[in-house]
């Protein structure tokens, strides 16, 4: 988890989306994922397709864990805790449908694991648990900037680039939660 301290390269984007990505969708993807497209068929969905979906699963899976993380530090003040459990939430609703879309794909969906490997040791402040929360979805912004070209199938391509936008604005509203420029750059990289 250490690595998502860090702002990755695209290459090493790419590699963390295959490894262990923090991956979030929209209402549009949403929509395109829980099969009102022509994504429900589970004859000639591409293997690569339902890896990455599931590697978005582990993702959501993981980001749930470090949202509760956050909230039972008792380091966040109210506003900042019921931001934390509404982006849990939407990464609750997430990993539903991320499940439901890999089983109608054919795929079978991925667990959450036991424990995951959080920098606890390093969350002493309510800027801490902030800065944490902001890095993982930067680093899933880059995973998606890696994901969409990677997709076989255009309809999941078009949704990723979308769920970027929804993770961009997790981002942002996190760095401004830390009295940081919400939008650092041009350029999401």
């Amino acid at each position: 988890m250490s690595s998502f301290l860090l702002t990755p390269t695209p290459a090493v984007a790419r590699r963390l989306f295959l490894g262990h990505s923090g991956l979030v969708l929209s209402g549009a993807a949403v929509a395109l994922l829980a099969g009102k497209q022509a994504l429900a068929a589970k004859s000639g969905a591409d293997p690569k397709d339902v890896q990455i979906l599931n590697t978005a699963l582990g993702a959501e899976l993981e980001a749930i864990a470090a949202y509760q993380l956050g909230a039972e530090s008792k380091l966040l003040q109210k506003p900042v805790l019921d931001l934390a459990l509404t982006f849990q939430g939407h990464h609750k609703e997430h990993a539903d449908l991320l499940a439901k879309t890999v089983e109608k794909l054919g795929g079978k969906p991925v667990q959450a694991k036991a424990a995951y490997n959080f920098p606890v040791d390093q969350l002493k402040a309510q800027a801490d648990v902030l800065r944490f929360a902001a890095k993982l979805e930067q680093g899933a912004v880059s995973a998606y900037l890696g994901a969409v070209p990677l997709f076989a199938n255009r309809d999941l391509a078009k949704a990723a680039a979308s769920i970027l936008g929804d993770e961009a604005m997790h981002w942002a509203v996190l760095r401004q939660a830390l009295g940081e420029v919400p939008v650092p750059s041009a350029f999401v990289s």
